[in-house]
């Protein structure tokens, strides 16, 4: 039997099945395409009211869309099971991408043949020549034009010469053939401030002198992080929230799953994991994964077994972010040093105030007035402290993760709120288990 979605209620439970007697059809599920991180969409998938639902009602309207939240809350999976694949291209984006190189990488996966031209735009740097394959262009191509193979690919010497930093030669080329797929900009994070900045202009463009929707997914918390870089943003765009899993939304994560290796986690085992997974939806599933690893299910039973209790519950929270405790206790050095050696030290103190602060405070985001506060009392310049210093050093706070190499990134600052996020969610929970008089004398030299 298949629930039928109603989406006037909190949560739709249109994904979840709901199995009598045995397997369903005698299917044989891997454990590895259930629970878990898996490149492909996880089979025990399940809508969310807040999130597919809001994204499947807006893709028809020409808006561009946003698609946040914390690290490994299930943005990629969202879009992929929300839009066919044949009806978008994804666009990479990395640190070492200036707005000239995301605009090439765009018509790249648009499928243009992009080499540099001999011509120079207006500020001195080479042009690009565009080729595109002769079979997008369907009708516009002409019967005299001279066509070069390469591999398995047809390529037309019909060459569009564009400054790769001009959107209206982008807009121009996407004309040119007909381009009607959506634009995915995964990792839009990674992509340094100034560039973030440039394409959140860029897109006005594209909204106003093209029918290209462009969907941008990032890790941070700010509903209107592109509207803080872009006023003009504001009305053209729609942010969707993928961090929010409910207790009832994870519940069914792992009871779709249950069905599909017809198992039985034990209640004291389910209730523990949603309880202390802080809303990670990553810690549900690889917990999920990892208790099924300790009773040897790797895939779909015979017969239903059930597995599992609180004390399997307890241990694999553990192991699970114990895994990562190298790279937490690497991201605490690496952002004590800052971008270089100052007097002021803010990220040394910075650090000192996050691993200070309450768990339970941290999860909702620190005030910047409450580390302004904090800082004036620790601090060896005290109340002498420019606040102009703090603003600074938070609003660099993503820079300095992505020159760090620090993936994926833990710390967010929410201009528009004026506060500081973790985003990721294991980081909180491995912090809830550290002593942090031991973080703070061993890894920050502080003497508390």
């Amino acid at each position: 039997e298949i629930i039928k979605c109603d989406w006037s209620s909190d949560v739709c439970s249109s994904d979840l099945f709901k199995f009598k007697g045995k397997m369903m059809d005698n299917q044989n599920y891997e454990l590895t395409s259930v629970y878990g991180i898996n490149r492909e969409l996880p089979l025990n998938y399940v809508e969310r009211h807040s999130a597919d639902f809001t994204l499947k009602t807006n893709l028809e309207r020409k808006q561009h869309l946003i698609i946040y939240g914390s690290s490994k809350q299930g943005k990629t999976s969202l879009r992929k099971h929300c839009i066919n694949e044949s009806d978008y291209i994804v666009v990479q984006c990395n640190n070492r991408m200036d707005i000239s190189a995301l605009n090439t990488s765009i018509l790249k996966q648009a499928d243009f043949r992009v080499e540099l031209s001999t011509a120079k735009t207006e500020t001195g740097k080479s042009k690009i020549l565009a080729s595109a394959t002769a079979g997008i262009f369907g009708s516009n191509a002409t019967a005299s034009a001279d066509y070069e193979k390469t591999g398995s690919r047809v390529f037309t010497d019909r060459g569009l010469e564009l400054d790769p930093e001009d959107t209206n030669d982008i807009i121009q080329a996407l004309k040119e053939v007909n381009f009607d797929k959506y634009i995915i900009l995964e990792d839009f994070h990674y992509l340094e401030i100034p560039t973030q900045k440039d394409f959140a202009v860029e897109l006005k463009a594209f909204y106003e002198n093209s029918d290209l929707t462009f969907i941008i997914i990032g890790v941070w918390l700010e509903e209107n992080r592109l509207s803080v870089y872009n006023g003009d943003l504001t009305g053209r765009l729609l942010s969707i929230d993928a961090d929010k899993w409910s207790n009832q939304e994870m519940g069914e994560v792992i009871t779709k799953g249950e069905n599909l290796l017809n198992i039985q986690f034990a209640e004291e085992f389910k209730k523990y994991i949603i309880n202390y997974c802080f809303d990670s939806i990553y810690i549900v599933q690889e917990s999920c994964y990892q208790c099924c690893l300790r009773y040897n299910i790797h895939r779909t039973q015979q017969h239903k077994i059930t597995i599992g209790n609180e004390n399997d519950a307890q241990e694999i929270v553990n192991e699970v972010v114990k895994l990562q405790s190298g790279r937490f206790n690497s991201f605490i050095t690496q952002f004590a040093d800052g971008f270089q050696d100052t007097e002021l030290e803010m990220y040394k103190w910075l650090i000192y105030c996050i691993i200070s602060t309450d768990i339970s405070e941290l999860s909702s985001g620190i005030k910047q007035s409450k580390i302004k506060k904090f800082l004036h009392e620790v601090h060896p310049r005290g109340a002498e402290l420019n606040s102009g210093n703090l603003t600074q050093a938070l609003q660099s706070i993503d820079s300095l993760q992505i020159k760090k190499n620090i993936k994926p990134i833990i710390l967010d600052y929410d201009q528009a709120n004026i506060k500081l996020n973790i985003v990721d969610k294991s980081f909180l929970i491995w912090l809830s288990r550290q002593n942090v008089k031991d973080l703070a004398n061993d890894l920050l030299d502080i003497n508390l």
